[in-house]
This record gives structure tokens, sequence and C-alpha cells, in this order.
């Protein structure tokens, strides 16, 4: 097995640097450089609540469904990234990264997974609809999210909503890449933050 590298993709960074880990293998073995995203660390908000909110993991479709990073062409024509994956699947990272957003902006009860077994107030249901970079028109990465709260009481739609970021990409390359989306989906996250903190 050849050496990972996992790269950070925090905007300014994520073009830098690459992290090898330990691999064994025969020589000339390559496996694809390894990329995460990462969660904003600040949140302004509202006034602090203590209200509860299990983030459900998001749905998207099989071509997002996936540790590739996916490139989307001016004809819709889909591919990926070569030599270059996400840390996790994309749903897993999202579900996780929006979480630790919760987390960093101190404005919530708690938050946490289903099987946290928490007993929330809602259930936040996430919809990955877009994570690429379009190439229409230039590189941009593009990040558009649906989210709904569902009440945990008889599963009402409390309120929905739709969030989407789209930010330069340098290139198609897995740093530029990854380091434009990132950006693009920490937008996101924070927008998703603020809004549910003003909904409980």
């Amino acid at each position: 097995m050849g050496s990972r590298r996992i790269i950070g993709t925090p905007f300014a960074l994520a073009l830098l640097a690459a992290l090898p880990l330990a691999g064994c293998g025969s020589l000339g073995s390559s496996s694809p450089d390894t990329y995460d995203l990462t969660a904003p660390a600040t949140v302004k908000t509202l006034k602090p609540g203590r209200a509860q909110v299990v983030v459900a993991l998001p749905t998207a479709l099989q071509a997002l469904d996936s540790e590739r990073i996916l490139v989307r062409s001016a004809d819709g024509k889909v591919s990926y990234v070569p030599g270059a994956q996400w840390s996790d699947r994309l749903p897993q990272l999202v579900q996780t990264r929006l979480i630790q957003t919760f987390e960093n902006a101190k404005r919530i009860g708690t938050v946490g997974r289903p099987e946290d077994k928490l007993v929330p107030d809602v259930n936040l249901v996430i919809e990955i609809r877009n994570f690429e970079i379009d190439v229409t028109n230039g590189s941009n990465a593009v990040v558009t999210v649906s989210a709904r709260m569902v009440s945990e009481q008889g599963g009402r739609i409390v309120a929905a909503s739709i969030f989407t970021a789209s930010v330069p990409s340098a290139g198609t390359d897995g740093a530029h890449a990854s380091a434009a989306l990132d950006e693009a989906m920490r937008r996101v996250l924070t927008d998703i933050v603020v809004w549910t903190a003003t909904k409980i």
C-alpha cells in the first residue's frame, strides 16, 4: 500500500503543503491525495439558546455520495478530479463539519447525530444538491444545500431554506478545487447555523 497524503483545506493554506502518512508497499506506488473540509471557527449569531438539535446524515445523489471531488462541465457532463479525494464520504464529512460549526458557535444547547440518543427539539434534515467545481464559465466551486427543521413531536416542518455559495477556483486540480469548495462550504455552514439559531 502506498503512502497517503492528507491535506487540510483552509482557503489560504490548502495550496501549500501535504502531510505524508506512513505507508508500505513497493516504490513508485501511490494513492490519491486526500483533502479535508473545515468548520468555521467562529460564528456570529443571536443570543445563546438551550434547544437540542439533531443533525441527520445528509442525503445526496449518487454522484456526490462518495469521496471523489466532482467537476461539472458546460454540457452537464460529470467527471472527477484525478488523483484526489475527500477524507470521508461527502455526506458524513458535511454532517461532521456542520455539527462542529454548531459547537463552535456556542448558540445551541446540545447538537448531535441521531445515534447520540438525544431528545431533540428539532431534527435538521440536510440535502446536498451541489458540491462541485463548475467549469461552465471559468472554474467556480459551487455548494448548494437544502435544510429543513423538523419538529420531533409530530414531524412538522418548522422551517425550510436553501443555502448556496460560489467561490472562484484557481484550477481544477485537487489542491485548488478542494480549497475553493472548502471556502464555499464554510459560508454555507455559517448561514445554516445562523438561520437555525433564529428559528428555535
